[in-house]
This record gives structure tokens, C-alpha cells and sequence, in this order.
């Protein structure tokens, strides 16, 4: 199957879904290295780990479906699946929860509705909701930007061991996202009030925001290629950011500013990464604009009065 992408009014072309598919792999890169550069060997671990089950989970139903192995796989559907939910879990994710997560992906909403092209979901997103809901404790025992070398670091043997079980990690190792933390600080204390008392650790903001910033790099690259087109990112942002100015204009001692839910999260990554999906996705020019202006809103709806703990959509996530 290929996938078909508007370059402009006037102009369509057809582009072979691996091509597309690569330049999608490309564009996370610059993600994927600023949260390994800030949390450490776990996100490289878990984007690897989560690549090959993609890989091999989508290899198994092709198999027991009697369909072509090497023509499907070749279109890095499966592999882009595996790479978006990995980089969206915690670095000391255990590998048995990757394996729930990819499993949910590529068999059950991939494969069972019949493939590439039949998924009503985002297959990664299926997967990251799955998990969120059934293994909330794990999914939020994010880790505190300790980098990759130092005398905080965690290096990569250790960090296989919490992938592989056998080291649990302990409450210095963990932390709470940005949003998570300020969404539960407590209707009775004040803005000012919580950032006083430094609740995260330190460097957590700043390396959130390069995160977010490198995951716009992403997004520009894949808005040049025009893999994407800029309706749904652009939509999604300007209604997270006008509904999080309006929150804050009303009520800046308890809510935070629209810099704050831009950038201390996955928003951007949900709005370039997610929300563009070619197969779920919405495909009509105006379509797209109310598409993302909807996830807009609904970040900002469950990031305000959502009872779960998330990153995307929550904080994003």
C-alpha cells in the first residue's frame, strides 16, 4: 500500500509508505537523543527493545495469516509503532510491560483489524493507553534527568538491570514530570507557592523543554519533507495554547502558563508524532483543523481535571 500526501494545491504525489516511514524515523531522532542525553540508557533501551517486538510481533501474524513477510515489513509500520511507544515510556520500564504495550500495538490494533491501512488507532497509542490504564504505578515512575555520564548517572548496565527486572528502581532514581507534579499539588496551594518549594529535581524543567524542542526539530523536518502537513500540529497547539492562556488569565495562581504546558510535556511530540497518523488520522484539509483544535482541547480538559496521571495526552501526554 502507499500512502498519498498533498505537496500542494495543485500537486499530488505518491509516495511509497517505507519512504514515508523512514523519513518518520528520521525525524525522531533528534527526540530520542535529548531524552536518552537527560534520562539516561532506559529510553534507548526501551525504543530498541520496543523496534525489534514490533518487528517480530508484526513477522508472527504475517506468519499465521499466511501473508508476504518481506513486503509488509518493508513498509516500517511496524518499526515506527514499536519506536513512537517506546520513547513514550518511562527509562526504567520493565520489559515485560513493552511487551504488553507492543503486543496491544501490533496484534490487536494493527493486525486483528487487518493490517496497515485498517486500523481505526493509532496502534502505538492503543498500546501507551493500555498500559497507562493497567500498569499505572510503573507508567508513572518517570526518571529524574541524571544524564548519561556523571556521578549520578545511571550507567547502561543498571539500566538493563531495572529493564530486566532485577534492580527496582529507588525514589532518588524517580521523579514526577512537570505536569504531573503541579497537577497534584493540591487545590490549597498557590502557584508561586509550589515552585518555591523547588518540587522537582534538579534540571527537570530544562530538560523537558529541549525535549519539546527537539521534538519540533522532528516535526520541521517532517512539515519540509511534507510527509505532514501543518493543519493538525498547528491546530492542536493553538487550541492547547488558547485554552491555557484563557486558564491562566482566570486563575494564574492555579494554573500554569501556556510556555508551561507547551514545552513541560509531550504535546509537541502528540502533535507532529501522533496526531498526524496517515491511517487514523483526519484527511480533509478542514477535517484536519478540527481534528487537532479537538486533541487540543481534550490535552487541556484531562491535563486540568483528567484524574489519571499522564504524560500525552496528560502532558502530554
Amino acid at each position: 500500500m502507499s500512502l498519498m500526501h498533498t505537496g500542494s494545491p495543485h500537486t499530488r504525489a505518491a509516495t511509497s509508505t517505507g519512504s514515508v516511514m523512514a523519513w518518520v524515523l528520521l525525524a525522531t531522532l533528534p527526540g530520542i537523543a535529548t531524552l536518552t542525553w537527560f534520562f539516561g540508557w532506559g529510553v534507548l533501551i526501551n525504543v530498541l527493545f520496543a523496534a525489534g517486538l514490533g518487528i517480530g510481533l508484526e513477522a508472527l501474524i504475517l506468519r499465521l495469516r499466511a501473508r508476504p513477510l518481506v513486503v509488509t515489513l518493508q513498509d516500517n509500520s511496524a518499526l515506527v509503532s514499536g519506536v513512537l511507544l517506546g520513547a513514550s515510556l518511562p527509562p526504567f520500564a520493565p520489559w515485560w510491560l513493552i511487551l504488553v504495550g507492543m503486543v496491544a500495538a501490533i496484534v490487536v490494533a494493527k493486525q486483528l483489524f487487518g493490517g496497515l491501512g485498517q486500523n481505526p488507532f493509532n496502534p502505538a497509542m492503543v498500546g501507551y493507553a493500555l498500559l497507562l490504564i493497567s500498569f499505572p504505578v510503573e507508567m508513572t515512575q518517570w526518571a529524574a534527568p541524571q544524564g548519561l555520564f556523571g556521578a549520578n548517572a545511571i550507567g547502561p548496565g543498571a539500566a538493563l538491570g531495572h529493564f530486566l527486572g532485577i534492580v527496582e528502581p529507588t525514589d532518588a532514581m524517580t521523579g514526577a514530570t512537570p505536569l504531573d507534579a503541579f497537577k497534584h499539588k493540591g487545590e490549597t496551594v498557590l502557584a508561586s507557592e509550589f515552585w518555591a518549594t523547588h518540587p522537582l529535581p534538579p534540571g527537570t524543567l530544562d530538560a523537558w523543554h529541549a525535549v519539546a524542542l527537539a521534538w519540533l526539530a522532528g516535526g520541521a523536518l517532517l512539515l519540509f519533507k511534507r510527509i505532514i502537513s501543518w493543519h493538525i500540529p498547528v491546530s492542536l497547539l493553538g487550541a492547547l495554547l488558547v485554552l491555557a492562556t484563557l486558564m491562566y488569565a482566570s486563575d494564574p495562581s492555579h494554573h500554569g502558563t501556556p510556555l508551561f504546558h507547551l514545552l513541560g510535556g509531550a504535546a509537541i511530540f502528540g502533535a507532529f508524532f501522533i496526531a498526524t497518523d496517515p491511517v487514523s488520522a483526519a484527511t480533509s484539509r478542514k477535517g484536519k483543523l478540527y481534528y487537532g483544535a479537538a486533541i487540543g482541547v481534550l490535552i487541556m480538559l484531562i491535563r486540568t481535571w483528567g484524574a489519571t496521571r499522564m504524560r500525552w495526552p496528560s502532558p502530554c501526554y
